[in-house]
């Protein structure tokens, strides 16, 4: 019932229905494609990853009044429809979906954002459509792009594995920079990347269009050479101390395939494995230090939320032959983990649950006993008394409550 609340307040499976196409003859459904969005969504985040779940799901009393009716729920062949006539428009109007929610989720234009880019990889186990074997994960995959502002998704692109990660890169930046400055012109945005989206076109586009970016950059022999004399002092005070010795110093740096030098920050250490040193070019202009630790070593947190999304909400469930049909399924856990994320920020802000992941949350406050009685008048949904998080159910209910 929270869910049902948190997407009642944002409208999340009501602009998914908007967004995707219905071919149905509407005179002859059973089924509203809203209701069916909500089903797959709610279920999702209660821990339901499989389609054949909604066999008994669908005359769940519980699930059938979240989604607002008290007639059974579209069957496990409706939802496989529905995931089977995914078109390429569909999955782009999602991707906006969830561009608008974030929006739509600010109060005001935020004074800087952060807009975090990267890749991970979707194992595949069958003959599904662009299945490709990638060495270095060893494994026949799909490898989607993600792209998060904080804890928000922003995009979910899958991809075929048999490609340059950082393909498709700088268009899903520009598609989502132009939207955000059509209603924040002021706003300033960072892109922010590992070495993999190191590539000219990207960070050319960003300068062209006053993106900062601050991203990773593979170590060389001629960035070797650059830091070589710094190495050899550390290695001397090492020698001396005993002690791991750190450095973050910055340099010019142009490769024979950029058009001009830009400013390039490393980070050296020297301990008892020897050297480790780590690259970041940029265009900011921040003290060195503050760039590498406070803003480029905060990056790791999207990998976190991809965590979250892939194995929390299931967006590795790519069983389906079609691409098209694999990249619905991925972009419903991308849905499902926004659902999830509101609910953390609209009702569990001042909570123990504020920070927690989604499988926290659904095993502590979603997957709790309740004797559901309904009758012609209404529904009665009697929770435990002494469930041990009685008071931050309490806290979640009223903040969804008020308007």
């Amino acid at each position: 019932m929270l869910l049902r609340q948190v997407d009642q307040r944002i409208g999340l499976s009501r602009a998914v229905a908007m967004a995707l196409h219905d071919p149905r003859n509407q005179d002859r459904i059973m089924h509203e494609l809203r209701d069916l969005v909500a089903q797959r969504l709610y279920a999702l985040c209660c821990g339901y990853e499989d389609l054949n779940d909604h066999t008994a799901l669908r005359n769940d009393p519980l699930m059938q009044t979240a989604v607002g009716t008290s007639d059974e729920l579209g069957s496990s062949p409706t939802l496989c429809r529905l995931e089977r006539r995914a078109t390429r428009s569909d999955v782009v109007a999602l991707n906006r979906v969830l561009v608008e929610q974030f929006i739509a989720s600010q109060g005001s234009c935020p004074g800087e954002l952060v807009l975090d880019i990267d890749a991970s990889d979707i194992p595949l186990h069958g003959n599904q459509e662009h299945t490709e074997f990638h060495a270095y994960y060893d494994h026949y995959c799909y490898l989607p792009l993600y792209v998060f502002a904080g804890r928000a998704m922003l995009a979910c692109v899958l991809r075929r594995s048999r490609i340059d990660g950082a393909k498709h890169a700088a268009a899903v930046i520009k598609l989502i920079v132009t939207r955000l400055r059509q209603i924040w012109p002021a706003l300033r945005i960072i892109v922010r990347g590992d070495s993999g989206f190191c590539r000219q076109r990207l960070i050319r586009w960003c300068e062209r269009h006053g993106v900062a970016y601050v991203i990773g950059m593979a170590r060389n022999a001629r960035l070797q050479r650059h830091v070589a004399d710094w190495e050899r002092l550390m290695e001397q005070a090492y020698e001396e101390t005993r002690t791991k010795q750190r450095l973050i110093r910055q340099f010019s740096y142009a490769a024979m395939s950029w058009d001009r030098e830009r400013r390039l920050i490393t980070r050296l250490e020297f301990g008892t494995q020897g050297t480790n040193p780590r690259f970041v070019v940029t265009n900011l202009d921040r003290p060195a230090e503050e760039l590498y630790d406070d803003l480029y070593c905060q990056r790791g947190e999207a990998e976190n939320r991809i965590k979250e999304t892939q194995l929390d909400l299931f967006g590795t469930r790519a069983s389906c032959h079609k691409f098209l049909a694999n990249w619905l399924r991925v972009l419903f856990s991308a849905l499902a983990y926004t659902l999830m994320q509101r609910l953390r920020k609209l009702a569990l802000a001042t909570t123990d649950l504020a920070k927690a992941t989604a499988a926290t949350i659904r095993v502590r406050l979603l997957k709790i006993g309740a004797a559901v009685i309904r009758n012609t008048r209404r529904i009665r949904i009697l929770l435990a008394s002494h469930h041990p998080l009685r008071d931050i159910y309490f806290i979640a209910a009223n903040a969804l409550a008020s308007p």
